[in-house]
């Protein structure tokens, strides 16, 4: 096992004693300065996507479901879209890969993300994590020092604190769930759900 993969197995089981933490952080559709958003920050809607980079049916999702969803509510500026990280799926991708994509900034999250959910299944196929994210690192501009120092012990660590503080104050059991306007869409343990049922829930969040 390399030792970035080790620290990070590390970290991770760290979020096994945070639930005896007080849950803080954000709930429902209070947006915070931590939060990766797209879309119109003033709508009337606010839609949260929790979702793990390392959740197969969050990257079916993103695949098949977010790109009519991105252009009928996010460029049209009917919604403010909020993406939110979940540790689900095999832990050490889905940590890694959320500090991935939030060191390379802001304006690359999105980016990095997606590529991400691309090489979702030939991670699994080759279990090299470290690789095929180092690949995805550079393509958005960081050198392989910059990725090292983003995925560091101290930086997992907080990582997942900060992850396992937020799911918990959403009761977040399964990805990807979608919050519209303080409300769950589809069952509480999550799930896909398709642009239909997005198109129910954002109506009648509108009203």
């Amino acid at each position: 096992m390399r030792p970035l993969t080790r620290r990070l197995l590390t970290a991770v089981a760290l979020t096994a004693s945070l639930g005896a933490l007080t849950a803080c952080g954000p709930t429902g559709t209070k947006v915070t300065a931590d939060d990766m958003t797209l879309g119109n920050p003033a709508a009337k809607v606010t839609v949260v996507e929790y979702a793990s980079v390392a959740c197969p049916h969050c990257a079916t999702w993103n695949a098949e479901v977010f790109p009519a969803f991105k252009a009928k509510y996010i460029d049209t500026g009917k919604v403010n879209y909020v993406a939110r990280e979940a540790l689900t799926g095999e832990p050490r991708l889905a940590n890694a890969g959320a500090m991935l994509a939030r060191c390379a900034g802001k304006d690359k999250y999105f980016q990095v993300t997606d590529a991400i959910y691309a090489a979702q299944m030939r991670i699994f196929q080759t279990g090299d994590i470290r690789g095929e994210l180092l690949t995805i690192a550079q393509a958005a501009g960081m050198s392989e020092d910059q990725f090292n120092a983003c995925l560091t012990d101290e930086n997992a660590a907080k990582s997942a604190e900060r992850i396992e503080k937020s799911m918990k104050a959403d009761k977040i059991e399964g990805t990807p769930t979608f919050i519209v306007n303080g409300k769950k869409v589809g069952g509480e343990s999550g799930g896909e759900v398709t642009l239909a049922q997005l198109d129910a829930a954002i109506a009648e969040a509108s009203k």
